[in-house]
């Protein structure tokens, strides 16, 4: 059997085309290749200039000579990250392609390779350089807030930091929490007992506990204590110690109430933050995660992680709605300052008009 990559072949057409053969091994090639050829094709879309054909355990790649380098170092990472026997994605593909053209000596299969949970088959890793950059602060940090736009793997990634955290004993307790509040409605009156009322709110959270633990485990640890679910307003007047505690929907926190909770940081605590200051759901008033970014930002053991649409790991029409509004937010605001600026000229001049005359405005003319 041969290795993942066992030999490659380099040749250089008459026309100035380069053509490079990677020989793999059969399970490297299933793993590279993905359902349906998936993942190949995401490297045809990440280098549209290079011709990708496949033939038994061999890959060639021909093209201009950059593009081809550029395509071979993308196959070359995925194939180490499937020698680490990670299950590639297309995601995957495009996040590693994204990594190498930036030209910072990173590798992918360095980044994405290594994984935080693993549960019922599904391995949680991150998938981005945003992503390691956060769960590395996560790690670093007491406190960390994870701010960017939806899709981005904030909470999903610090409820897998929790359950890595309380499997290992470094805590022991997980705390999630939330707001209680809607997104732009109000859907009034809720039957049911005080837990009814406020579940819908909590959703996603058990959500994602059922997917990272076994579903029969999840209500015994919830029974004891272990784990709890809970919103916001239930935390006052508390000391959190030996707990990894995740504000999930910051963002729909007013000043007060993230004040309350980051003093609820008790010995042996981890806090991790995260919310979309862009989807702010508040009635009224100034959202908490906007004003503590500016208070806290010179403080020792708190971090901030700004992820942005590169990070996206939901559909890829994801990162780009996130960017059209950025861009369409941008250009309200720009237009907001100039009307404000065209705005403040006209009343300063309306008060000089306005003025009094003074004495030396009755000064006889010359003449």
């Amino acid at each position: 059997m041969c290795s993942a990559i066992s030999r490659r072949t380099l040749s250089l057409a008459s026309d100035d085309t380069t053509t490079v053969r990677i020989l793999a091994d059969g399970i490297a090639m299933v793993r590279l290749l993905g359902p349906q050829d998936r993942l190949l094709r995401m490297v045809e879309k990440e280098h549209p200039d290079v011709d990708v054909h496949v033939r038994g355990n061999e890959i060639t790649l021909t093209g201009e000579p950059d593009a081809v380098a550029a395509a071979r170092a993308l196959v070359d990472e995925l194939i180490a990250m499937t020698r680490r026997g990670a299950d590639l994605a297309p995601d995957d593909v495009a996040s590693s392609s994204r990594i190498l053209q930036r030209e910072e000596g990173i590798r992918p299969s360095e980044v994405l390779s290594e994984p935080i949970l693993s549960s019922r088959g599904k391995v949680i890793r991150p998938k981005t350089l945003g992503q390691r950059d956060y769960v590395d602060a996560i790690d670093a940090n007491t406190i960390v807030f994870g701010i960017g736009p939806a899709g981005t793997g904030k909470t999903y990634l610090a409820m897998a930091k929790a359950v890595q955290a309380l499997q290992r004993k470094e805590v022991s307790r997980i705390i999630l929490t939330r707001p209680a509040v809607e997104a732009g409605e109000r859907l009034g009156f809720l039957p049911g007992t005080l837990n009814d009322k406020i579940d819908p709110y909590l959703r996603p959270l058990y959500d994602a506990l059922n997917e990272m633990m076994d579903p029969e485990i999840v209500p015994k640890l919830m029974a004891t204590g272990t784990i709890e679910v809970a919103p916001l307003a239930y935390m006052r007047g508390r000391t959190l110690n030996d707990s990894f505690v995740v504000l999930d929907e910051a963002q729909n926190t007013t000043p007060e109430q993230m004040k309350m909770f980051l003093t609820r940081l008790g010995f042996g605590t981890r806090m991790v933050v995260t919310g979309d200051i862009t989807q702010v759901d508040l009635p009224t008033g100034s959202s908490g995660l906007r004003l503590v970014s500016r208070v806290l930002s010179d403080i020792d053991d708190i971090h901030f992680a700004r992820l942005t649409s590169d990070d996206v790991v939901r559909h890829s029409l994801v990162g780009r709605i996130v960017d059209a509004y950025s861009e369409y937010d941008e250009k309200r605001a720009a237009a907001r300052h100039e009307r404000d600026q065209a705005s403040e000229f006209a009343n300063r001049a309306e008060r000089r008009s306005a003025r009094p005359a003074g004495p030396r405005d009755r000064l006889p003319k010359r003449g």
